[in-house]
């Protein structure tokens, strides 16, 4: 018998070290999945809205965010923009949006080195009859930057990319606090 034909029967070290090196690794994870299930952790699902149809209307850069937002949440029929508002059970009334800056800190020369910018916007939600579920409510959302004005184009895109994701994030916020509202008491 060859030396060759003896080694190709078995598995090599480092295949073996491999699989042991797997099978110790699942037999770790085994307690940590066990202990997070135990702790009541779990992933946040589809949320549960007091409604089954919402038309979003307002701020055309956050209507748009939320909408995709909602579409997103299991069985919930969301309106486009061009339906009639009146088909929908829930209406959500976005308005008020502002975007500010404010300069944080200046160097010694007396040039803005840090800024912090603003999104905010006000929302209500209420019914196609007009009872509200969610009185008139604000959402402010903030970020800072750095500023160089070497880079100005370069500073001027970072911020539109940052107010686009506050968009964003403000959009998950608003499905959170509209999956919270009370449903609306029977008349």
């Amino acid at each position: 018998m060859t030396t060759g034909a003896r080694l190709a029967g078995r598995p090599s070290d480092t295949a073996q070290r491999v699989s042991r090196r797997g099978l110790l690794a699942g037999a770790a994870m085994l307690p940590l999945a066990a202990l997070l299930g135990g702790c009541g952790f779990r992933l946040r699902g589809a949320a549960q809205f007091p409604f089954r149809s919402i038309a979003v209307t307002g701020v055309p850069g956050v209507a748009a965010e939320l909408r995709r937002a909602l579409r997103g949440q299991g069985d919930l029929k969301v309106l486009a923009n061009t339906d009639p508002v009146a088909e929908a059970e829930a209406i959500c009334e976005l308005s008020d949006e502002s975007r500010n800056s404010a300069i944080l800190s200046t160097n010694s020369t007396g040039q803005a080195r840090d800024l912090s910018i603003t999104l905010q916007i006000s929302y209500r939600l209420r019914t196609k009859d007009g009872r509200e579920l969610i009185p008139k409510t604000s959402i402010t959302l903030s970020r800072d930057i750095s500023y160089n004005e070497n880079t100005v184009l370069a500073k001027e895109a970072e911020q539109n990319f940052l107010y686009r994701d506050m968009m964003q994030d403000m959009a998950q916020q608003l499905v959170r606090r509209l999956a919270a509202a009370k449903p609306p008491a029977a008349s």
